[in-house]
């Protein structure tokens, strides 16, 4: 796929709501990098919080760069909400900057409240869309359906109602909704901007219209997805060993990160994304940067937040499928989950509902949770 298609791909799923406060206006200021690495070589190492076990890597690779000291800390986007929260409300910041891949909370709760503030690199403006400016996006994540290409030929559905089905109850695994607000905010907008599909998905492989007593198609699917008793995992470890592993007669369907086709190098898994699934091969999710509104270290967050803007801070998220906004960027031609080619078939991401989003998270707990089947 053309760097130009990606583009337009990653723009649709990240057209972040506008009217949300984002801190201060710093994306047309001068930009100087050798004045804001004197100004960082003057304070206090900081700390930066992702859900990614790559941000220590990244982390060092900065600070050896730069000659100063930065730390990654791998913390869960539910984790990081909360200490955020509470560090800038005792004044005792220890996390200075934060990756974070729950857009709709930080819109709903990090920006408003002041927690946090918006920084583009004045450099960067004509490098990051528009779209992924206010706040900040990094990159593009995905969650992809997938199966083993050891026990399968090919992907052996071709429909997502084929989950729904009988063959497969029990035989699904994923991340528990319950767990990952993420996978709630998915069920918002798979109602919100993609109801049409998966009404039609569903006449394309019964050969009738659908017809519910739900609110929309995509709560009846949901719904049917739940009852099927899917294996509902605290991650996407356990995800990706159900479904990958070698040596199965009946491995699981899985939908779990892009990031865990690296296990088939280190660990010999047989992961493959079912690339012709109908309507979509999975959907993705923005992750953005953000800085501590009481850090005491604020030019080495912002240097920080450069850093990884560019392709050699971003470069060990790239190799786990993650796509960077910075259109100068080129992916990886080996990156081992294949993403690029299926990336303009994945459910895009539209934070202009990122609000309801996480408003009607609870709703759809408790939807998943009455209609869950074990």
């Amino acid at each position: 796929m053309k760097r130009n298609k990606h583009l337009a791909m990653a723009m649709m799923a990240a057209g972040l709501a506008t009217g949300i406060s984002a801190g201060p206006a710093t994306a047309q200021d001068a930009f100087d990098l050798d004045a804001l690495v004197t100004a960082a070589k003057q304070e206090k190492p900081i700390n930066i919080y992702d859900s990614t076990g790559k941000i220590v890597e990244m982390a060092e690779n900065f600070s050896a760069k730069y000659g100063l000291k930065a730390t990654g800390m791998k913390v869960s986007a539910n984790s990081q909400l909360e200490m955020i929260i509470r560090e800038s409300q005792a004044s005792n910041v220890q996390g200075d900057v934060v990756l974070i891949t729950d857009a709709p909370a930080a819109l709903a709760q990090l920006l408003p409240e002041k927690f946090v503030e918006n920084y583009l690199p004045g450099d960067m403006t004509s490098k990051i869309p528009a779209q992924f400016q206010k706040p900040l996006a990094i990159s593009t994540n995905a969650n992809v359906w997938a199966y083993n290409t050891e026990a399968y030929d090919k992907c052996p559905i071709a429909n997502i109602w084929e989950l729904t089905e009988p063959k497969w109850k029990g035989k699904i695994a994923m991340v528990d909704p319950l767990t990952k607000g993420n996978y709630t905010d998915w069920f918002n907008q798979l109602e919100a901007h993609g109801n049409d599909k998966v009404a039609a998905a569903y006449k394309a492989h019964f050969g009738k219209e659908l017809e519910t007593e739900e609110k929309s198609a995509a709560a009846a699917w949901i719904k049917a997805l739940a009852q099927n008793a899917p294996l509902a995992t605290d991650g996407d470890d356990p995800v990706a060993e159900a479904v990958g592993a070698p040596g199965q007669k009946e491995p699981f369907l899985g939908l779990l990160s892009s990031a865990k086709f690296r296990d088939n190098a280190d660990k010999g898994y047989k992961l493959g994304i079912c690339t012709d699934l109908d309507p979509w091969v999975g959907w993705s999710y923005i992750k953005l940067g953000l800085i501590a509104s009481k850090t005491q270290s604020p030019n080495t967050a912002r240097l920080f937040i450069h850093y990884v803007l560019t392709e050699e801070g971003i470069a060990p998220q790239m190799k786990d499928g993650k796509l960077p906004t910075n259109t100068d960027i080129k992916m990886p031609e080996d990156e081992p989950s294949g993403l690029l080619k299926v990336a303009d078939k994945l459910f895009d991401y539209d934070s202009s509902t990122g609000l309801n989003d996480f408003d009607r998270r609870e709703e759809w707990q408790d939807f998943w949770r009455v209609n869950y089947t074990k």
